[in-house]
């Protein structure tokens, strides 16, 4: 599971699914970003775009008191959070295929916090493993002597595509509450998560976590993420905490457009949910075409925008001369686990490309 991933694509894909940030930016964002290129406004985030996308996340998150942040990408805002909430003696609590501890190149760590991996299960953290540590740790004499935790990290959706249902995340919240601890939730790919699931919604979110991001970089925009404190309960000089990091954007405006654009509503949804249940739909569909039509078995039963087959390896040949993916690790001798990524980006026509290719090779 913790191999790197090896992309797969060609100048001749048909399809290119190797991940959900490999495109630009959706239209409506660029097209938003060019209508006011020619405003001035002032910087750091003080510009009227970005106060008025902070109301819209507001308004849609239902917590009128929340502060909110915009950041460059996922790997810096995670470690630059983490690091602000946390004390210098506190590390962070999270499954071990969570991302700060895989793929952020120690990010978290550099910054002097310890990530601390408890099992993972498909992903997702285990109430019952967090709870048994949290009971050990504070039992044990010598807990002044070792790393004191502080917060617990989620990511919803997980890396592997799965979902925590609400009441697993009430279940994750009550015992951090029990403990002291905060709920931090990524959200880098929230908007194919919410799209998915059955029970989870933004406000619930912000009811559930003490800090979470909305996901930006994935989710339609050039770049940028959301960090939002829902209780307006963030460490103090937060600006100055960011700068310090060197993740204070002087464009901020440039992030704060895009999210107008993204939360801008539109009827009884905004672009942002709109992107995730197209990416979704397609991912459903990509499912019918490997599982129903060519016999492929999920390695991952996802049902998010992130789809993992396991594919014969005499297969993957044909595969790559249509389809940008990623092998993700070996299954056995004959079979590989590969990972396939819808996105905003991914279209109709594509889909029913890669169908007509793929059943008539």
């Amino acid at each position: 599971m913790f191999i790197m991933p090896t992309k797969f694509a060609n100048q001749d894909t048909l399809c290119h699914l190797e991940s959900d940030y490999n495109n630009g930016a959706h239209e409506a964002v660029l097209q938003h970003l060019i209508a006011t290129n020619d405003e001035r406004t002032q910087s750091y985030g003080d510009d009227r775009f970005s106060e008025h996308a902070r109301q819209l996340i507001r308004e849609a998150c239902e917590a009128p008191d929340a502060q909110i942040w915009f950041l460059a990408g996922g790997t810096q805002t995670n470690a630059t959070i983490i690091d602000c909430a946390l004390q210098p003696y506190e590390g962070v609590l999270c499954p071990e295929t969570a991302h700060i501890n895989v793929h952020e190149a120690g990010a978290v760590e550099f910054t002097g916090h310890k990530v601390i991996a408890l099992p993972s299960h498909k992903g997702k953290l285990d109430v019952g493993d967090l709870q048994a540590w949290l009971s050990a740790y504070f039992a044990d004499e010598t807990a002044e002597h070792m790393v004191r935790p502080g917060m617990v990290y989620l990511t919803f959706p997980t890396e592997l595509g799965t979902l925590y249902t609400a009441n697993e995340l009430r279940s994750l919240r009550d015992v951090c509450q029990e403990y002291g601890l905060l709920l931090y939730i990524d959200g880098a790919r929230l908007a194919y998560g919410l799209a998915a699931s059955k029970d989870v919604t933004l406000p619930m979110l912000a009811r559930l976590s003490d800090i979470f991001y909305i996901g930006g970089t994935k989710c339609g925009a050039l770049c940028g993420e959301a960090v939002v404190f829902p209780g307006g309960n963030a460490p103090g000089h937060m600006l100055s905490r960011i700068k310090r990091h060197g993740a204070l954007l002087a464009k901020s405006r440039v992030v704060g457009v895009q999210f107008e654009a993204l939360f801008q509503p539109a009827g009884d949804t905004s672009l942002y949910l709109s992107i995730g249940r197209h990416a979704v739909s397609l991912a459903m569909r990509l499912r019918r075409l490997f599982v129903e039509q060519m016999g492929y078995r999920p390695f991952i039963d996802s049902p998010t925008n992130q789809q993992f087959y396991v594919i014969p390896n005499d297969d993957l040949g044909l595969l790559r001369r249509h389809i940008g993916f990623e092998v993700w690790c070996p299954v056995d001798r004959g079979h590989t686990a590969c990972r396939f990524v819808t996105s905003w980006a991914t279209s109709e026509g594509e889909i029913e490309e890669l169908e007509r290719k793929a059943l008539n090779p």
